[in-house]
């Protein structure tokens, strides 16, 4: 055979694969092939669409800005887009996407960054437009949904049942009128599933332009949606678990390993390397905005600190001498700054504790001193006749609590309170006491400054400290006390061999000696897009595994995932709950809600029993292509409603109702494919349409029965009594 022929060989056995499935799923459409396919018809598709996303911005927009007082969590994200326009560093547990989002809003609103987003918006503040503009994502779920469903190959009675589910959900309306962050989410969320569908419908054409154009489309709407929160990643998830399939289905059908390598490398750059091009560019742009010091300095370290404009790291003394007042942070990502007070371990020594804390505090000044008896003030008198002496590497010291006056100590007596394995380390004794358990050494381990001297420098040395008298190292691996240490980071002496961990390693974050002149130190602090990016990554992911519930206090904002498909416990929007309150409740439609979720838990039994029943060659089950087509939109709609909410029960931090609407999005689209597929299974076309038709009325009568609570309820609340329809309902009166 000549290498044309095989060649043509490998093409017709790699088209064979790629257009079976599709085959099957178009003749199951009513369509023999592919091609054949219903096509999008812009006068009917078209209208469909203007018609469905005008219903769908009427429910997001109208009287969106009746409540001129900040509501729920506009608190906390209108405030980080404040942070964008005034460019000052803050810290969330959240990627930068959706807030730079919110903070482009305010820009355009004209918003002048002064307004902290607390009480009622001044005159200045232009609210409205700032909703609007977020609304706007939750307005585009109406056409993706259409777009995704006709894609699945959906009637087009089908595609609006489900643009209107989507639209007529009373949770997902209320949760697009406010500066929140969800609509983003949900929009990328959406717009991922709408291109992986895509993708799937072009694989009988591989490498064409339709193909390559989806596949980027996918990548990009990975990138889009992992940028705005983490649970973004759980798209990502499907999109990867899809691909696996497809490759392994290419192997199974005995594609060229050439064709499968090509196919393999082409999904590695635009669903691997185009997303987390998107996810770095965005964290790129949030540095290059919030290049101010602020509130969120602390989570950086002192390197990234100093690079900000008004840190007053960045002008300081830069070489150590004895006498000088120091804070030390750890390397350790969320250990943070070493610590004393005056309270005492209740156990082992009963001396006065020393932690890490997160925030700058009087309580982390140090003055580092020489040993009692080696003369510049050792013994804790004025040293400022004694010539300046810098600290060396290999520096016998001291470390003095500038506030209690007490030496840092350690000793063999007592282990540490939760690290164990490590002896304790307390603050102990007076400068001018000669006590060996005081005794540290200078280890320095790395300079990141040109001046490699061996001297101790402002946050450009990375050093340890070793205890003398029991060769231990001061470390701080971010483990938190109990409740008699606040919750602090435990600070021990780790009794570990071999190069010192990131948790004993320190730098001097500030350094104050009046004796020596301050330095610009920007010049020398090498900046590192990536390293900062990485330890960002980090600290929120420490920030968000701290937001745990607390078992012993009832917050009614709260629920447990296992409520949400069943709408258990729906959430207030405001704290007050009066009669005078514009009232809004996180409510889905109950319909829409009970009966997605009695399709998502009923979908893998009734497979498995046609498959069953299929095995067993009883009539009136599924034929082959009526499996492809319902196999290839079931995969992704269940798929993706299983992934977005089952990982919520292996969490630990507290979580809310709205954490369900990624979810429920797959839901009602499955709910509207799973009617789709029942009406085509019915003769006559009347009855098909009476089908949709119900549907579609009932949502929207329900939706308009809660209403009040979407649009904001003004009034005695007495007036929407009836509509508590569940005892675990607080619309009428709280639920302990």
């Amino acid at each position: 055979m000549t290498a044309s022929a095989q060649g043509g060989a490998r093409k017709s056995a790699f088209v064979a694969y790629a257009t079976a499935p599709a085959a099957a799923a178009a003749a199951a459409a009513g369509a023999s092939t592919p091609a054949q396919r219903n096509r999008w018809v812009p006068r009917i598709d078209g209208v469909a669409v203007l018609l469905l996303t005008a219903l769908c911005a009427f429910t997001r927009l109208y009287q969106i800005g009746k409540r001129a007082t900040v509501t729920w969590d506009e608190s906390h994200f209108g405030k980080f887009g404040a942070y964008y326009i005034n460019r000052t560093f803050y810290h969330d547990v959240h990627p930068p996407l959706a807030k730079l989002l919110v903070g482009l809003s305010e820009l355009l609103a004209g918003h002048n960054g002064t307004f902290d987003f607390k009480g009622h918006y001044p005159p200045y503040v232009n609210y409205t437009f700032m909703r609007c503009f977020v609304a706007l994502f939750g307005i585009g779920l109406a056409p993706l949904a259409y777009l995704t469903c006709h894609q699945l190959n959906m009637h087009r009675r089908a595609c609006t049942l489900a643009a209107l589910f989507v639209i007529l959900d009373n949770g997902l309306c209320v949760m697009s009128r406010f500066i929140l962050l969800d609509e983003p989410l949900l929009f990328f969320t959406a717009a991922s599933l709408c291109s992986v569908v895509g993708f799937q419908n072009s694989r009988h054409q591989p490498f064409s332009a339709a193909w390559w154009r989806w596949l980027l489309l996918t990548g990009a709407s990975l990138g889009l949606v992992a940028s705005c929160k983490w649970v973004g990643f759980l798209a990502v998830a499907l999109v990867g678990l899809y691909t696996i399939e497809e490759l392994f289905r290419m192997y199974e059908q005995r594609t060229p390993v050439m064709a499968v390598a090509r196919h393999f490398a082409a999904r590695v750059l635009c669903l691997i390397v185009v997303p987390l091009a998107i996810y770095a560019a965005c964290f790129k742009v949030h540095f290059a905005i919030l290049n101010r010091s602020g509130p969120g300095d602390a989570k950086m370290p002192p390197m990234f600190q100093a690079r900000l404009h008004g840190s007053t790291l960045g002008h300081q003394p830069f070489t150590v001498a004895y006498s000088s007042q120091l804070t030390l942070r750890s390397v350790h990502s969320g250990s943070g700054l070493l610590h004393s007070h005056t309270h005492k371990y209740p156990e082992g020594s009963q001396q006065q504790q020393i932690t890490c804390y997160g925030h700058s505090d009087s309580n982390n000044d140090w003055v580092i001193m020489k040993p009692v008896g080696s003369g510049s003030g050792s013994d804790g008198s004025d040293s400022a006749a004694e010539p300046l002496e810098p600290v060396r590497n290999g520096d016998v010291v001291r470390l003095m609590h500038n506030n209690t006056q007490t030496m840092l100590h350690s000793h063999r007596k007592h282990r540490a309170h939760v690290a164990t394995a490590d002896f304790e380390v307390t603050a102990y004794g007076k400068p001018e006491w000669k006590d060996a358990n005081n005794d540290w050494r200078v280890e320095i381990v790395s300079e990141q400054s040109k001046s490699n001297n061996g001297e101790l420098h402002t946050i450009t040395t990375q050093f340890s400290l070793r205890h003398i008298a029991t060769d231990c190292r001061l470390a701080a691996a971010a483990v938190q006390l109990p409740d008699w240490g606040f919750k602090q980071t435990e600070v021990s002496c780790s009794r570990k061999a071999g190069p010192p961990s990131d948790a004993e390693l320190w730098v001097v974050e500030r350094h104050v000696n009046d004796r020596l002149p301050k330095e610009d130190l920007r010049p020398l602090m090498k900046g590192s897009f990536f390293r900062d990016m990485v330890k960002l990554n980090i600290e929120m992911a420490r920030s968000n595994n701290g937001l745990v519930p607390d078992k012993d206090k009832y917050n009614h904002l709260e629920s447990d995932p296992w409520s949400w498909p069943f709408l258990v416990y729906p959430m207030r929007m405001l704290g007050s709950w009066t009669e005078k309150d514009i009232k809004y409740y996180e409510i889905g439609n109950p319909l829409l809600w009970w009966a997605s979720t009695a399709c998502c838990l009923l979908l893998p039994v009734l497979v498995l029993f046609h498959f069953a029943c299929r095995q067993r060659r009883q009539p009136g089950v599924w034929d082959g292509s009526q499996i492809w087509h319902f196999w290839n939109g079931a995969k992704l709609l269940w798929g993706g409603w299983a992934l977005h909410y089952l990982p919520f029960f292996l969490m630990g931090r507290v979580t809310y109702l709205h954490h369900y609407l990624p979810s429920l999005y797959f839901a009602l689209l499955l709910l509207a494919f799973v009617v789709d597929d029942w009406a085509r299974r019915r003769t006559g076309r009347a009855l098909q349409d009476a089908v949709v038709v119900a549907w579609a009325a009932a949502a929207l009568a329900v939706f308009y029965w809660f209403a009040p609570l979407t649009f904001g309820h003004v009034g005695p609340i007495e007036a929407l009594k009836h509509r508590q329809w569940l005892p675990t309902w607080n619309i009428y009166k709280s639920v302990i």
